[in-house]
């Protein structure tokens, strides 16, 4: 990946402009690396866990339910994070998108649907923590149809990769990251005891 974009940038140098003492480069999108292989990123929307926090957090795709209805969040977002991450690299395509059927971009309502269609509704006890539930569900907990529920999808029908006793043990250790209560959600160290991650499939 970084080979060509090194090859794309002497064949046709990005336009620049100097501001000042800086010289400041227009952007170049990285081609998608096959399958199974790292994706550069930054961390430029991150924040410390050490504290509960309420602000948006992540790139957008990514964003854990807590964080897109503004509750109290802290390390398990990292979890879900890592979740979505493993399923596009592993895959190679994401699970979320977010793009509202309007057409406006990325909108929370849109990223929501595709949660609820993958998962299926929140618990209503933990959609009352959150100080954005009431424009996204009704007092009972249910949907308010602001934008289509996506047909209902599961992920041992978009995993394609895998057979068997693999299939089933990737989709468990899948589960254990994408729940919607963060508390449910497996801690960096239970993962690392997962047996997907062990090789201990018997």
């Amino acid at each position: 990946m970084l080979d060509s974009f090194v090859r794309h940038e002497l064949e046709h140098t990005s336009p620049r402009k100097q501001v000042g003492q800086s010289i400041i480069y227009a952007s170049r999108l990285f081609q998608w690396p096959p399958r199974g292989e790292p994706v550069l990123c930054d961390f430029g929307s991150a924040e410390k866990g050490d504290n509960e926090n309420t602000r948006d957090a992540g790139p957008d795709k990514y964003r854990a339910p807590e964080v897109m209805l503004k509750m109290r969040w802290s390390y398990p977002v990292d979890i879900w994070n890592v979740g979505a991450m493993i399923w596009d690299i592993y895959e190679g395509k994401s699970l979320f998108s977010g793009q509202d059927p309007d057409g406006q971009g990325y909108l929370t309502r849109a990223h929501l649907a595709e949660v609820i269609a993958l998962l299926g509704p929140p618990p209503a006890e933990f959609i009352k923590r959150g100080k954005r539930s009431s424009e996204f569900f009704d007092d009972d907990g249910k949907w308010r149809d602001t934008v289509p529920i996506p047909t209902s999808t599961d992920l041992e029908r978009l995993e394609e990769n895998l057979e068997g006793k693999r299939k089933e043990f990737f989709i468990k250790f899948m589960r254990s990251m994408l729940q919607w209560v963060p508390e449910n959600r497996k801690t960096a160290k239970e993962l690392l005891d997962d047996p997907w991650l062990n090789d201990r499939i018997e």
